[in-house]
């Protein structure tokens, strides 16, 4: 499948999901752009780095997924595109009586309403081509649920929502909208994580992995990146086309427990 002539905007894709997401789609030939909130120099490396590994064309723009006007100038500074990966994230775990309250709108606005934002900036432009893709990473949290995290839970069951409704709003117009719901998948801030578990509950690296933090995930094992970014190559191909409004779980068996 290629995706050549094809331009791939993918929030949050600085470092894992998001930027596993951009090499495979480069891969399949899509011309990339970058995001997160900073603006570094290694940040625009890594796009030099997808234009000269892949030979595409790929860019970097800063823009902060918590403020609507900038999820909106992102893809008016991108020129539209033909996909749109909304990836963007952050965590926060507390109990729903202890959960800070700014912690819950940033998680909402950036996990959620960021792909809102988002995807109304790029539908005229889709629907102008009569032909686009939207993948929203979304995560077996979207499908089910854990404690102590409410604000996640919520948002990623909104995006499961919000890609549904977006479906059913295009559907006969050449566009498609799905989610993407990955178990635990092996990012480097997961495996930044590893360490302290094992300091914490006094067990070896594949002890810890597949004891504790994989303990909801059958398959005992943890997605990757590239496989998240090839589901998403998936969803964009013409084997995808009718495929619409749906989940893919990339999660080891977690959601059919």
């Amino acid at each position: 499948m290629s995706l050549k002539g094809k331009l791939a905007v993918i929030t949050g894709s600085n470092s894992g999901i998001g930027l596993g997401a951009a090499r495979e789609l480069a891969r399949a030939g899509a011309d990339v752009v970058l995001n997160s909130f900073t603006d570094r120099e290694e940040d625009h490396a890594l796009a030099s780095g997808l234009a000269a590994e892949f030979g595409i064309s790929a860019r970097y723009i800063a823009a902060d997924m918590s403020k609507g006007d900038d999820c909106r100038a992102l893809i008016e500074k991108a020129g539209g595109c033909d996909i749109l990966v909304n990836n963007a994230g952050i965590q926060h775990v507390a109990t729903i009586e202890d959960f800070p309250v700014e912690k819950w709108n940033a998680i909402l606005a950036i996990n959620l309403s960021s792909a809102f934002h988002t995807t109304a900036a790029a539908l005229p432009g889709m629907k102008a081509k009569g032909w686009g893709r939207i993948v929203n990473i979304a995560s077996a949290h979207g499908l089910t649920a854990s404690p102590y995290k409410s604000a996640y839970v919520a948002a990623k069951h909104g995006v499961v929502g919000l890609t549904k409704v977006t479906a059913l709003e295009v559907a006969g117009q050449g566009i498609t909208a799905n989610a993407i719901c990955p178990g635990y998948v092996l990012t480097p801030l997961v495996e930044a994580q590893i360490p302290d578990q094992m300091k914490a509950h006094d067990m070896d690296r594949e002890t810890v992995i597949r004891e504790v933090m994989l303990l909801r995930q059958p398959s005992r094992q943890f997605a990757t990146v590239e496989q998240i970014g090839g589901t998403a190559v998936y969803l964009c191909s013409d084997a995808a086309a009718q495929v619409t409004g749906t989940t893919i779980s990339v999660d080891g068996g977690w959601t059919a427990l």
